[in-house]
């Protein structure tokens, strides 16, 4: 499979202090000066559009923290050969940044969200917000930002009781619920929380809701295998990084918010497009190191026993 979508982590900020995504606290954060700046960004996703790149997602940390994003979102939306601008976020800072994203562009998002309780959300993420991240999903509805997907990581003994609960989502509102398995980056993450497999988790969601009915998606839609509850007004996904295998069909590449392409989330290096960059590259030198990631890809998988250890807010998902 091509490759034709590009995630870009725009700061390695966050709001928020999940379990799974800093679990060791060990996310120093990045000097100011070593971040991408918008035209940067903008000059990599152009160059990439070229060899195929049409889709792009920002994410961060929590990339509604950088300031003036929808500048960026508008810069994207109008480069030849861009034709899906779109943002993965906790949703704190959606509901009042929702309407000047759509304006500039921006086409869909995606909400992390593994609880509805208000205490579990608290347990998960260290913060009582979890009212303020709904009015979020009702805002990027309310706006267009759609198909709206709220990604649940299920982690066991901490938020399986939720899952009949964040299913329902679907049935009283018209966004995707997708149910991700839990993949560590760290070795100590992977001995202190464990992962509930998308085959358990389906079946609970069936005992609850009856009988889960496949339906097909968009060509290149990702890793995602989505089904539809009986009486429901949105879809239920499934994401299942742990318990299967889907390398062959990846078509992302990964841009760090320091400037660093990794062809796959687990490569065990990557590559400084910034030190190129800002050292006075030309659009010859880029495209040649682009070239050459981009003949890279299909040699990495998840099971690549080379993989560095890193954690998630360095990288974006």
């Amino acid at each position: 499979m091509g490759v034709n979508y590009l995630r870009v982590s725009v700061t390695d900020a966050c709001n928020l202090r999940c379990l799974y995504c800093n679990p060791t606290g060990c996310c120093e954060p990045v000097d100011r000066r070593e971040v991408l700046r918008f035209e940067e960004i903008h000059r990599v996703v152009a160059l990439l559009a070229e060899y195929g790149v049409s889709k792009v997602r920002l994410t961060g940390g929590e990339p509604l923290l950088r300031k003036d994003l929808p500048v960026l979102v508008e810069k994207l939306a109008s480069t030849a050969g861009i034709e899906q601008v779109m943002l993965t976020t906790n949703g704190v800072l959606l509901e009042q940044m929702a309407s000047r994203l759509k304006a500039a562009g921006l086409n869909r998002v995606n909400i992390s969200l593994d609880s509805i309780d208000r205490e579990g959300y608290r347990r998960i993420t260290g913060s009582d917000l979890l009212q303020k991240v709904m009015r979020g999903v009702r805002e990027a509805i309310r706006v267009g930002l759609v198909p709206v997907k709220i990604n649940c990581v299920v982690l066991k003994g901490i938020n399986e009781s939720e899952i009949p609960a964040l299913a329902r989502l679907g049935k009283s509102m018209p966004v995707t619920v997708r149910f991700i398995e839990y993949c560590p980056t760290v070795r100590r993450a992977a001995a202190a929380i464990d992962y509930v497999p998308n085959n358990e988790v389906r079946e609970i969601i069936e005992r609850e809701h009856g009988a889960l009915s496949q339906v097909a998606m968009g060509a290149g839609d990702g890793p995602a295998v989505y089904f539809k509850a009986p009486d429901s007004a949105g879809i239920i996904g499934f994401i299942s990084g742990r318990s299967s295998a889907f390398c062959s069909r990846c078509n992302r590449l990964r841009l760090t918010s320091d400037g660093r392409i990794k062809p796959c989330l687990h490569s065990p290096h990557s590559y400084d497009l910034k030190e190129l960059i800002r050292n006075g590259a030309g659009d010859r030198q880029v495209r040649s190191v682009l070239e050459q990631i981009l003949s890279e890809k299909p040699r990495y998988t998840k099971l690549n026993s080379r993989a560095e250890e890193f954690s998630m807010c360095k990288v974006g998902g």
